[in-house]
């Protein structure tokens, strides 16, 4: 049992390894973590004393290094071995347990809005894993990126699967989990989150079938909702924004976007170190090239549409792209309409508004 637990330990470590101390987690969201680990039978208190302990969990203000949690994750292992610890974690962690970005989710009106939310919102409590969707013929793909420890990818992938279920009276189903790495059991795997299982895969996540990604959801309220996204909007304006080497990128992509300068061994040269040394400078700070890159021409695209009478043929050049077809493929994945649509909705949005005020001005 040592060695299999010595096993699954080194598995855990780029938990922290990828988060290099720059990501942290409230101390109210750590009390979830550790309740569900007491309700696996751990020694709460042992775990908090060698690994959490100088931090104060009843602050609610505090912050928590990854660093941390890791070494907890890591300890509880070598304490007790239990398989599929992602998985048995999540079905210890009921909804509310991380109360804000749980009920973000679950005030929204559809699962679709849903795993935008948790898209928009993961952040809040420190998890440098990045979620992102990708539609496919009658399915969609849910991607879990930026953090590839299989603990943190079991985790996440388990608890959506299993609190969607719950928000949709238990008609939610995912027709199939992705996992880079093997799980201790992948039938386990299968027979609790009710669906296939392919390992040793090319990326991390889970395939929706689109009647569960359009199923409402039980407590969908826009109001509630809306007051707690300008709740959480506040507290991402605080927590801080890139820093190192990603910043230093991010400045640059949003400087110059043409396809000729988005190659990473451009900037590699630029800062004086190789692309492969670039990319795992990127990742300590728990992001890769391709998602900056991804994210800078989401942003650039959008501007462009809203602010200009730039040709979408042009602003797909601007932001990178030779030819139009890739570039409508990547924004209806950004935005989920095509650019017309975008910009036509943006417009009228716009030509509503004066039209108020110049009613409200004649009044």
């Amino acid at each position: 049992m040592t060695a299999r637990a010595n096993s699954l330990t080194g598995r855990v470590k780029p938990l922290s390894a990828s988060a290099n101390g720059r990501w942290s987690m409230s101390a109210s969201d750590v009390r979830a973590f550790l309740s569900a680990f007491r309700q696996l039978g751990y020694d709460s208190d042992s775990l908090v004393a060698a690994s959490v302990g100088d931090y104060d969990l009843a602050d609610p203000d505090a912050r928590v290094s990854c660093d941390a949690i890791g070494s907890m994750v890591s300890l509880a292992l070598r304490q007790r071995f239990i398989p599929n610890l992602g998985l048995e974690l999540a079905r210890c962690t009921p909804i509310g347990a991380y109360p804000l970005l749980d009920y973000l989710v679950a005030t929204s009106e559809t699962v679709e809005q849903g795993v935008a939310q948790l898209a928009r919102y993961l952040r809040l409590i420190g998890n440098p894993t990045e979620v992102t969707t990708r539609p496919q013929k009658n399915a969609v793909r849910i991607e879990i990126s930026g953090n590839d420890a299989p603990l943190s990818v079991e985790y996440s992938a388990s608890l959506m699967v299993l609190h969607f279920r719950t928000e949709t009276e238990g008609t939610f189903t995912a027709s199939g989990l992705s996992l880079r790495h093997r799980p201790d059991d992948a039938s386990a795997f299968a027979r609790v989150l009710g669906c296939d299982v392919i390992v040793e895969a090319t990326w991390n996540g889970l395939v929706v079938p689109i009647e569960s990604w359009r199923l409402p959801l039980r407590r969908r309220d826009s109001l509630l909702r809306g007051l707690l996204e300008t709740q959480a909007d506040q507290i991402l304006a605080r927590l801080p924004q890139r820093s190192g080497v990603a910043q230093q990128v991010q400045r640059a992509l949003a400087a110059d976007l043409s396809a000729e300068t988005t190659r990473i061994d451009i900037f590699a040269r630029q800062l004086a170190m190789s692309g492969r040394t670039l990319q795992r400078r990127l990742t300590d700070e728990g992001v890769s090239f391709q998602q900056l890159l991804d994210a800078a021409r989401k942003e650039a695209a959008g501007r462009y549409l809203v602010e200009s009478t730039l040709a979408i043929g042009e602003v797909a050049y601007l932001v990178g792209y030779s030819e139009p077809a890739p570039f409508h493929r990547a924004f209806k994945r950004w935005y989920r309409v095509t650019p017309e649509t975008f910009r036509r909705r943006h417009h009228l949005r716009e030509r509503r508004s004066i039209t108020k005020q110049l009613s409200t001005e004649t009044a």
